[in-house]
């Protein structure tokens, strides 16, 4: 979102208080821990506070929208003649976010996330004019069916790009719950800590991490990537910092 806002776009952070009620299945073998209201409303306080520190939200140079408010008090039966007609359950439990779910069972409650997530495109979509919505490659299935769903209900293209997501030691999804996981929030991860993750990574990941995380100008990192043997700790060094 950075990059794209300083590409001169205005990026739209959308926080999940309507779709946190339910949690994503996406990568969980086990349905998620329900969270209250407070939780997650405490949860989306801390994103807004480490959000800032990468996005400049002065300005109107970028939007801030939480789900809550179009999906708090949606009518069930005028939501599934409007949205739930376009979704096919043969199609959404074909999506790998479903499928390696199947076997231990996954309940009506989670399988709505996928339609809940499509319509925060479309609903971004027609107050926003949103074309474009961003997120780890785990979330592909529910990009790719919201950008669908515009099409099907407005007439209209809409993209979506994926990313890597960071994995622990254990090559779990780094998310909120997973053990190993590195924090933003000093309070969580220490500054000597984050520092020193970031220079104890392994040597084949450096350089993917530096693309991934930093604004380093791509010719110096091309650069970087050159150092081989010990004096790849300089690389690791510039990405700790």
């Amino acid at each position: 979102m950075a990059h794209m806002q300083k590409a001169g776009h205005t990026p739209i952070a959308l926080f999940g208080g309507g779709t946190g009620m339910i949690g994503d299945p996406s990568g969980k073998s086990d349905m998620r821990k329900m969270l209250t209201e407070e939780e997650i409303d405490y949860n989306i306080k801390c994103f807004k506070e480490q959000m800032s520190k990468l996005i400049d939200f002065s300005e109107n140079k970028a939007i801030i929208v939480n789900n809550e408010s179009w999906l708090g008090n949606l009518n069930y039966i005028k939501f599934l003649r409007e949205i739930g007609v376009h979704f096919s359950v043969n199609r959404m439990l074909t999506a790998e976010c479903y499928k390696q779910r199947l076997e231990k069972g996954l309940s009506f409650f989670e399988l709505n996330y996928m339609i809940m997530q499509s319509y925060d495109f479309l609903v971004l979509n027609e107050k926003y004019g949103c074309i474009l919505q961003l997120g780890g490659d785990d979330q592909w299935s529910n990009i790719i069916n919201g950008a669908d769903l515009i099409r099907r209900v407005k007439g209209k293209d809409a993209f979506g790009m994926t990313f890597k997501l960071l994995t622990t030691s254990e090559g779990n999804k780094m998310g909120k719950t997973e053990k190993g996981a590195v924090w933003l929030d000093e309070k969580k991860t220490t500054p000597y800590e984050f520092y020193q993750y970031w220079r104890n990574i392994a040597d084949p990941d450096v350089i993917k991490c530096l693309k991934l995380l930093t604004f380093i100008p791509l010719n110096e990192i091309n650069e970087l990537e050159k150092l081989k043997g010990s004096e790849i700790n300089k690389a690791k060094e510039v990405l700790a910092f």
